[in-house]
């Protein structure tokens, strides 16, 4: 008579050990990941004053989380809350009310601080 014993089996423990891990992630990490910024270039926005109107009123939406708004290359980026999705026209509609024209909108897939860094980046290379 064999004797089976469950850790044994080398399949079996990697499939168990990866389930375990992925029930251990926190469930803000897998969501992180899946979310998608919107990145919206932006005529007439010159100034600080400017920035902080728009950001207002974008964090002021319920499934809106980090604002970005790059005055140099007019841009403005938002990442949805952790569950959340964006609606693109109801981002550039908040912005249009503010005043101010959106030439486009994309959806990426970086958060905004990544996009911050990329526009970092960018400026130390000129």
């Amino acid at each position: 008579m064999q004797s089976r014993t469950r850790s044994s089996n080398p399949a079996r423990l990697g499939a168990l050990a990866a389930l375990a891990v992925t029930l251990w992630l926190p469930a803000g990490a897998a969501l992180a990941q899946a979310a998608q910024s919107l990145k919206l270039q932006v005529n007439g926005m010159v100034c600080s004053f400017c920035a902080q109107g728009i950001e207002k009123r974008l964090k002021a939406m319920p499934e809106a989380g980090p604002v970005f708004i790059d005055l140099r290359n007019k841009v403005v980026a938002v990442e949805p809350r952790p569950g959340q999705t964006l609606n693109a026209e109801r981002v550039a509609g908040e912005v249009r009310e503010a005043g101010y024209e959106v030439v486009a909108t994309e959806k990426v897939a970086q958060t905004v601080a990544q996009i911050r860094a990329g526009t970092r980046a960018q400026r130390q290379e000129r």
